[in-house]
C-alpha cells in the first residue's frame, strides 16, 4: 500500500467528515432534534441487536479458554488505556476547551474496534481466531465497562449524563438487544450470514446517524465555535503520542509476560486500536446535548491515524517473519 494511499482516510472516515460538516451546516434543532434523538436510540437498539445476531455464542466460549491473552487484553484495554486517556487529559495543560478533555478521556476508555484489528493481524502473522474473538469480546465488555469507567473518571462534570435513566437506557438500549440478536440466531443466523453486506450497511447508517446528531447538538450549543486549527493540531498532536504509547507499551507487554509472537501481535492490535463503531452510539447515549459531538472528536481522529500507521507497522512484522 503506497504512502499516499494509506493517508487518504477510508470510505467510512470519509462518511463520518461528511456527516460532520452536514451536521454543521445543516444542524438538526428544535422538535426536529427530539424526533432525531429518538431515531438515534431506534438505531443503537438494531445496531447491537445485529451485533448479538452474528457474534456465535460457540466461538465466545472458545476464545474464552484462551484466558490468559483474553485477560492481558482486557487488562490493556480497560485499565491501561483509561489511565493512558486521563493521563493525557491532564498533561495537555489547559490548551484544549473542556469538552476535548473529556473527549481524549473518552478515547481511552473506549473497547478497541474490530475489523481493523483483526485485518492487520492477519497481515502481520498475529493469532487471527484470538483477534476475532477479543475484539468481539472486548466490545460486549465494553457495553459494562465503558460507562462504569466514564462514571468513575468523568462523571457529571465532565457532562457524562450517568444517572438511574441513564443505567435504564444502556439495559433497554444495549444490553436487551444484544441479549435478543443472541437468543435470535437460531431463527436468523444463516439469513445474517447470508447477508453481510446489508448488515454492514445498517450498522454504518446507525453510526452515521448517531454521529450527525451528537455533532448537530454541539453546532447548536456553540460548542464547535471553540475548535480552531489550533486547537485541532494540538488534539491531534496528543492523539499521536497516545498512540505511539500504546503501541509501544502493547508490544513491550507482550515480550514482558513472554506470549507467542502469534499472540503478541494480537495484543498490539486488539489493545491499541479504538472503536468508532462502538464510541459514537455510547457517546449518544453517556454524554448529554452538546457534549457528545465534542466527546467523540478525539475518537474519530485517532481512527483515521490507527489506519494509516497500522498498515506499515503489519507489513514490517510480516516481513521480520518471513526473514
Amino acid at each position: 500500500m503506497s504512502i499516499i494511499a494509506r493517508l487518504i482516510p477510508d470510505r467510512f472516515v470519509l462518511l463520518l467528515m461528511a456527516t460532520i460538516l452536514a451536521a454543521a451546516l445543516l444542524p438538526v434543532t428544535g422538535q426536529a432534534a427530539v424526533y432525531a434523538g429518538h431515531a438515534v436510540s431506534v438505531a443503537i437498539f438494531l445496531l447491537f441487536f445485529l451485533h448479538g445476531l452474528r457474534l456465535p455464542r460457540a466461538e465466545v466460549v472458545i476464545a474464552m479458554r484462551n484466558w490468559r491473552l483474553q485477560g492481558v487484553m482486557f487488562g490493556f484495554v480497560f485499565v491501561f488505556m483509561p489511565i493512558l486517556g486521563l493521563a493525557a487529559a491532564n498533561a495537555q495543560g489547559g490548551l484544549l476547551p473542556e469538552g476535548l478533555v473529556v473527549g481524549l478521556l473518552f478515547l481511552g476508555i473506549l473497547p478497541s474496534t474490530v475489523q481493523s484489528a483483526i485485518s492487520y493481524s492477519s497481515l502481520a502473522g498475529g493469532n487471527v481466531a484470538a483477534s476475532v474473538m477479543a475484539s468481539a469480546l472486548l466490545n460486549l465488555a465494553g457495553i459494562f465497562m465503558t460507562p462504569l469507567l466514564v462514571a468513575l473518571l468523568i462523571g457529571a462534570g465532565g457532562g457524562a449524563a450517568i444517572g438511574s435513566d441513564t443505567v435504564l437506557r444502556i439495559l433497554a438500549i444495549l444490553l436487551l438487544p444484544f441479549a435478543l440478536g443472541q437468543l435470535a440466531q437460531g431463527w436468523l443466523g444463516a439469513w445474517a450470514g447470508r447477508n453481510k453486506a446489508l448488515l454492514s450497511v445498517l450498522d454504518r447508517i446507525a453510526i452515521v446517524l448517531a454521529v450527525y446528531v451528537a455533532f448537530s447538538s454541539a453546532v447548536a450549543g456553540g460548542q464547535m465555535q471553540a475548535l480552531d486549527w489550533g486547537v485541532l493540531g494540538t488534539l491531534t498532536a496528543i492523539i499521536c503520542v497516545m498512540m505511539a504509547i500504546a503501541i509501544a507499551a502493547a508490544w513491550a507487554l507482550g515480550g514482558v509476560i513472554a506470549l507467542p509472537r502469534a499472540d503478541r501481535i494480537s495484543l498490539l492490535f486488539a489493545g491499541s486500536q479504538k472503536s468508532i463503531a462502538t464510541g459514537a452510539p455510547l457517546a449518544a447515549i453517556l454524554f448529554a446535548g452538546p457534549q457528545a459531538g465534542l466527546a467523540i472528536l478525539p475518537a474519530l481522529i485517532y481512527h483515521q491515524i490507527q489506519l494509516i500507521i497500522a498498515a506499515p507497522i503489519a507489513s514490517r512484522l510480516a516481513k521480520a517473519r518471513d526473514a
